[in-house]
């Protein structure tokens, strides 16, 4: 998911009503005062309710499929890649037995033309391939969305030598358990997922849907490897594509999301990085608009033309200091709302690494924090759901927002 630099059932949830998001204004991401900072509870974490910017009914998006989802929706970031090598069967069947309602792919194409499930078509850190001599030659630097890149890419491989690979786990300084699993399972192919996923889905008696990002969409369009048309065939072939389909389309670059929205229709996530950067497609068309021009009244507006929702980091919705604690929260999400746009955020982890300052526990940095508190902490905002590599521990926070919501399925 990120940019470069089941078990309560499949029905509907009530959706939050309008509570306490007037005087927030518009998204404005700058520097706030302390005065901002939300009220505290006695333990020191946020006061439940506290100056939160939750509230507004989220938009429905009936036809879309969207509707017949739970709400908020626990998405699977590259399945449970928090217990598993990311992007692996493995990882996928693991996120759904944990109770992730989507399971997220990233696709980057072969050679040959096929379409295959990896964080980055640069596969150093996420396979063995450093470890085949075979392929030692096809060590090279590229550039990619503006960046220099030393490693092995996926557009050098067929697939049936990407299929001699087997993937790996990607952080294993911080997630050493993880490694266990070093080598057991191979690069996936998309339409493998798909299948997966349709057979995962009668086993388990409900949709099981799909989450797909198209990445780097106009650095492989320049090459010749266009994305978006092998996508929509995909979906077609396995029947998920359109409104009755089971496939929610992302990408960080509105024009890959536009193209989409002509080939299949689909829902469509537009992912919104650090406030500062632009999308690279916006780079390449010289249109000098950044995320937060993006997160504007205006940008959302523009947005809601193309898109169903949007996926930010989440410190677009809940900012932190330069010490990492928790500011005012931004009213991204009652202004998306307003504009017709869910908001998924990314990326919800259990290690204090990861986790807001006010959420850690003890000193150690791969250590868990109180990651369950942090994903209450978001829904309290208002979220249509988010990325997590840990659905169990985002799982248990929902029904701890549903409870205290009275919510019913």
């Amino acid at each position: 998911m990120t940019q470069r630099p089941i078990g309560e059932g499949s029905t509907r949830r009530t959706f939050l009503r309008a509570s306490g998001a007037a005087g927030l204004g518009t998204a404005a991401l700058g520097a706030v005062g302390a005065s901002a900072v939300p009220a505290r509870a006695a333990d020191g974490q946020p006061a439940a309710g506290a100056d939160l910017a939750r509230g507004t009914r989220p938009p429905v998006h009936t036809g879309t499929g969207l509707d017949r989802l739970p709400h908020p929706l626990v998405v699977g970031h590259r399945g449970a890649c928090g217990y598993r090598p990311e992007e692996t069967l493995g990882s996928y069947e693991l996120a759904l037995e944990l109770g992730a309602d989507v399971i997220e792919q990233d696709l980057v194409p072969t050679k040959d033309g096929h379409l295959v499930v990896r964080h980055e078509n640069n596969i150093a850190e996420t396979t063995d391939v450093a470890a085949h001599p075979e392929f030692a030659a096809r060590r090279a630097t590229r550039t990619v969305d503006g960046q220099a890149v030393t490693g092995w890419f996926t557009e050098d491989f067929t697939l049936a030598e990407l299929r001699t690979l087997r993937a790996k786990e990607r952080l294993p300084q911080q997630r050493q358990r993880n490694t266990l699993y070093d080598g057991r399972w191979p690069v996936p192919t998309f339409r493998e997922v798909v299948d997966f996923a349709r057979q995962r889905s009668r086993t388990l008696g409900r949709d099981v849907w799909l989450y797909v990002e198209t990445k780097h969409p106009s650095y492989f369009r320049s090459i010749g490897l266009p994305l978006e048309e092998r996508l929509a065939d995909e979906l077609r072939r396995g029947g998920l594509a359109g409104r009755n389909g089971r496939a929610i389309l992302q990408s960080f670059e509105p024009s890959s999301l536009q193209r989409l929205a002509k080939l299949v229709d689909n829902p469509r996530i537009q992912l919104l990085s650090t406030a500062d950067s632009r999308p690279y497609d916006f780079r390449l068309a010289g249109d000098p608009r950044t995320v937060a021009d993006l997160v504007t009244a205006d940008g959302l507006r523009w947005l809601s033309s193309f898109a169903h929702g949007i996926g930010p980091t989440t410190q677009l919705v809940a900012p932190v200091d330069a010490s990492g604690r928790l500011q005012q929260p931004t009213a991204l999400v009652a202004d998306a709302h307003r504009a017709g746009l869910v908001v998924h955020p990314y990326t919800v982890r259990n290690e204090n690494s990861f986790l807001p300052a006010d959420y850690r526990r003890g000193t150690d940095p791969n250590a868990y924090g109180d990651a369950i508190g942090w994903a209450r902490y978001l829904y309290e905002l208002g979220v249509d759901g988010f990325f997590t590599d840990n659905a169990d521990t985002s799982r248990l926070a929902r029904q701890d927002f549903w409870a205290a919501r009275g919510a019913t399925s």
